[in-house]
């Protein structure tokens, strides 16, 4: 390792890292859209596809290609999962935060 490099351990959430307000709901919309690009790919759906599929516009699919997530709900996401083909199971773990 080169000197003067300094290597700092992240929490596990970057949205938390970089102290964003929202960090734990932004953590889950990106990892349930990370599971819906995954459900496209494995069933290699195209926007259009997945419209027909699901009754979702395919814009809100290239949104969440694009990891543009703002426009979208936790539940929305779910439900987009759901009429995917997919049960989401949900586990929450809970833990005092460090004192600022």
């Amino acid at each position: 390792m080169s000197a003067g490099v300094e290597l700092i351990r992240g929490t596990g959430n970057v949205f938390r890292d970089l102290d964003r307000e929202d960090a734990d709901a932004e953590q889950l919309k990106a990892l349930l859209a990370a599971q819906i690009i995954a459900c496209l790919d494995r069933r290699h759906l195209t926007g259009q596809a997945a419209r027909e599929a699901t009754g979702i516009a395919t814009a809100d699919f290239s949104r969440i290609r694009r990891a543009k997530l703002d426009r979208f709900t936790v539940d929305r996401l779910m439900s987009i999962l759901n009429r995917l083909g997919q049960q989401v199971d949900v586990s929450v773990t809970l833990r005092e935060r460090p004192a600022a």
